[in-house]
Formats: C-alpha cells, structure tokens, sequence
C-alpha cells in the first residue's frame, strides 16, 4: 500500500505541475481580460437571475435548480477538509492562491456556462444534454471529437474515482469515526474500522442509492432544498468562531498574504515552496469551485433558459459563493486558531479549528457540528457528481438505459468502499483525474473564447436596447401623467343641458 502511495503521489505532482496551474490561471485570465471583467461588472444581474424565470425557455430544470445542482457538486468536502489539506501541505498562503484561482474562475466558469447552453442538445420529449463534450464536437468541428471523448471517459472516472465518491465518503466516516471514537472496532482486509464508521458508510450508501433511482430531477428538488440550508448554517457556524476572535482576524489575513509569496517551512526549501503553495492552493481551490473542470456546464446546460449569456451569469456565481465565501470561512477558522500547523491531517484540522474556535459548549460540540455539516455537504456532491459522470457516459452510448444504470451501481459500489480507502491515496488521486479533465475543456475554452465575447455583446446590446426602450415609454407616460389632458368628467349641470 505504500508503494501504491507513493506512485500517486508522484502521478499528482506531475499532473499538478506548472504546465497546468498555467494553463487553468492562463485561461481565467485571458477570459476575464476578453470579457472586459465582467464577472465584477455583472455580479449583481448574476444575483438577480439566480431567482428570476425565464418564459418560453426549454430545459429540464430551472436555472436555480441547475446551479443548485452545480453547487451540489462544488459545494462539498473541498471547502472543509480540501481547505484543510492545502493549509496543512502549504501554510496559509495557500489560501491566497484559491482566491485568486476562484477571482480568474468567475470568467471560466461564465464562459462554460454560455457554450453549455449555446450547444446543447434538446431532445424531443424534453430530454437535454450538454455539457464541454457538446460544445468541443459542435463549437470546434468533428475532427475535434476525440477530444470530446477524452473529456466524457475521464469525467466518468471523477465521479467513480475522484471527487464523487472516494473522498467524500472517507470524508464523512473519518468525521463519523472521529465523533464516536470510542465505538468497538472490527478487522477488515486486514485493518481495523469503526463500527460507527461502518453503519455510516453502509446508511449513507443506502440512502445515495434512493435517491439516483430518481433521476436528475430528484437530484435537482434534493439538493434545491439541502444547498442553501447547508451553506447558510455552516456560514453562521464559522462567523462566530471569527466574531469570537475578531481581533485576531487582520493577523491572519496578513499570514496569508505573507504566506503566498513567503511561505513557511512546511513544504521543504524556500525555492520549492513558494510552488508547492501554489499548486496546493490552486489544486485545491479547483477542486472546490470546479472552475475550467468542465463539470459545472453540464448541469447548466439542462437548465430552463433560451439565454447562453444569462445562464453562463448564473454559473459564475457559483464559483463566488463556493470559494469566496465558503473556503474563505473555513481558511480563517484554521489560520485563527492555527489547527494547520500542529500535525493533524484532513477533517482532523477542521475539527479541530471547530473545537478551539467555538465558545463554551459549542466548542464542545464542535466535532459534532462539523460531523452534521460534512454529511450534508459531501452527500450532495455525490448526488452531483452521479448526474456529471451518467451525462459524460449518455454522451458516449447514447440513451442506453442499461449502460447508465451500470454506471450507477458502480457508483454505488464505490461509495460503500470508501470509507476504507487511506486519506492520502484518496485526496492524490481526486486531483489527478481533476487535472486530467481540466485539460481539453481549457483547450476548448481557449479555441472558443471568441464565440463568448460574440455571445456577451449581442446579449448586451440587445439588453441594453430593451432596457432604453422601456425607460422612454415609462418617461413617455409620466409626460401624459403629469399634463392636464381635457378629458375630465362633465359637470352635473352641462351633462344635463347635453342630454336635453
């Protein structure tokens, strides 16, 4: 096993290298450049879609079940134990390289988003599929379907072996076993677990399983109803550990600055580490808000819209939300109360950030409410990453019923080995299969980045016509308001003299 190990582990460093940290920050920057930074200019319409519905507009589900749906996927074991291991492997400065990926991932994931739409496929029972595989075969022409294929095969592979299943699993029954560490424990294949590591893995095995029978609309009412609870308890959890420690909140701001371009020694020399921080940071920041991952469009593509622009607007928040605000939350609360440098590893850091952080009683309660928390979150993108990788294979072999349901029971399957898998083998291969993906859907971005400034201008032109058109009848009628029109009403008297 620790052989094995060690091979992932130099598989990741190699995948993980500078080549691709410069291609996914490359293609956010040159994107956010191209689109004259429009994820700050409209981050407000962004906000303002998520709610609003679209008339006339085709899809599955609505645009804020699809981001639900994406978020789902996003919103998981990445911005609480993802977090954890980047500070951990990295310091703090870590943390700063996750808001700049995610600050260049807005355009990334906005122009996902927009092609998604733009090329999907809409079948006549109201069937959609889209996603990067779509956009490659029909943006960039059939000779670039290889590419296309290689996308769908290694999306398969991150559900079944990557951040779908494996480590969100050994997420939640580390959690599990750490919260009942006094439960009796029993030897399997040759080590030894938790019984309340077991009873979670096979409960949450049982209960993921309900729920894909169901479909992508089940996944999609699912995690419409478990997304904003989730996100909104956990942001309050972690607002009282800084409130609590509010004056020590600019030291640690400054630990993360300082950190990203002068890092402790937690990662061997002062040369190499300045790029492990980075690669940690930004490796982990993908993982999070999956940003030029070619995830997200997936779920995009099924929502019910007719506007590529206002769709891609409403994807891009996704990423604000899950790395701005969520990582950002559990960054603090482990710089804070320093748990990343006290040689604890995964959930373990959180745990611990959650039990020193938290006053009185609740500090007490700390690793239960993480516990609660990571449960929510991780089964969710489970949910998620089921719909991702049934898409990629339904792209490959068409709706072949037999063939998705194949893939669900290995997905099943792969969630009830989980629990028994090592933290580190876990965590290394998720981001090899990540970096793998990333790769053509980057090309594409990159070769189609000129049909999403074409797509941006239109739309915004065409808005802006409607919204100076609206503006001059609405001017128009306080004009006629506002004048003494001769239309009043007769007088008693003269209405009388009329009659006669």
């Amino acid at each position: 096993m620790e052989v094995f190990e060690r091979i992932i582990k130099q598989i990741d460093d190699f995948v993980w290298g500078i080549p691709l940290i410069v291609l996914i920050l490359g293609a956010g920057i040159y994107l956010t450049v191209r689109l004259i930074f429009l994820p700050i200019v409209r981050l407000p319409r962004a906000f303002k879609y998520m709610f609003s519905k679209e008339e006339g507009s085709k899809g599955e589900v609505s645009s804020f079940g699809a981001l639900c749906t994406a978020l789902s996927a996003t919103i998981g074991t990445g911005n609480i134990v993802g977090v954890a291991t980047a500070l951990v492997a990295g310091g703090p400065g870590a943390l700063f390289w996750m808001w700049l990926a995610a600050f260049f991932g807005m355009a990334t994931k906005y122009a996902e988003g927009v092609l998604a739409v733009k090329y999907r496929r809409v079948y006549p029972d109201g069937h959609v599929l889209g996603g990067p595989f779509y956009y490659i075969e029909s943006g960039l022409g059939k000779k670039w379907k290889f590419l296309a294929i290689i996308f769908a095969v290694l999306g398969m592979c991150v559900g079944l072996f990557g951040i779908g299943t494996f480590s969100q699993v050994n997420s939640i029954t580390s959690a599990v076993g750490n919260v009942f560490s006094e439960a009796p424990k029993v030897n399997i294949f040759g080590a030894e677990y938790s019984v309340a590591v077991i009873v979670a893995g096979i409960l949450l095995t049982v209960t993921v399983a309900l729920v894909l029978l169901g479909g992508v609309k089940r996944i999609a009412k699912v995690s419409s109803l478990i997304v904003p609870f989730m996100v909104i308890i956990y942001i309050l959890i972690c607002l009282i550990i800084l409130f609590g420690n509010v004056t020590q909140i600019p030291h640690a701001v400054s630990e993360i600055f300082r950190g990203a371009f002068v890092p402790k020694a937690v990662a061997g020399g002062a040369a190499g580490s300045v790029i492990v921080v980075m690669q940690k940071g930004i490796a982990r920041g993908i993982f999070s808000n999956e940003a030029g991952l070619g995830s997200a469009p997936i779920a995009a593509a099924a929502a019910k819209t007719k506007e590529p622009v206002r769709q891609g607007l409403v994807s891009m928040t996704g990423t604000f939300l899950d790395t701005i605000i969520v990582c950002t939350m559990t960054g603090l609360t482990i710089v804070i109360t320093g748990a990343w440098n006290i040689g604890l590893d995964g959930v373990d850091v959180t745990i611990k950030a959650f039990s020193d952080g938290l006053p009185g009683m609740l500090g007490v309660a700390g690793p239960v409410i993480l516990m609660v928390c990571l449960i929510f979150f991780a089964f969710t993108t489970i949910l998620g990453w089921n719909f991702y990788g049934e898409r990629c294979l339904e792209y490959i072999v068409g709706r072949n019923k037999v063939a998705i349901y194949l893939y669900r029971a290995a997905y099943i399957a792969a969630v009830f080995i989980g629990p028994y898998m090592t933290i580190a083998a876990v965590w290394n291969i998720a981001d090899i299969f990540n970096g793998l993906m990333a790769v053509p859907n980057l090309i594409a971005l990159f070769l189609l980045s000129g049909v999403v400034v074409r797509e941006t201008k239109k739309y915004f032109s065409k808005s802006t016509d409607l919204e100076e058109k609206t503006e001059s009848i609405q001017q128009e009628a306080k004009e006629l308001e506002s004048e003494d029109m001769p239309c009043k009403m007769p007088e008693p008297e003269l209405a009388d003299k009329q009659e006669e």
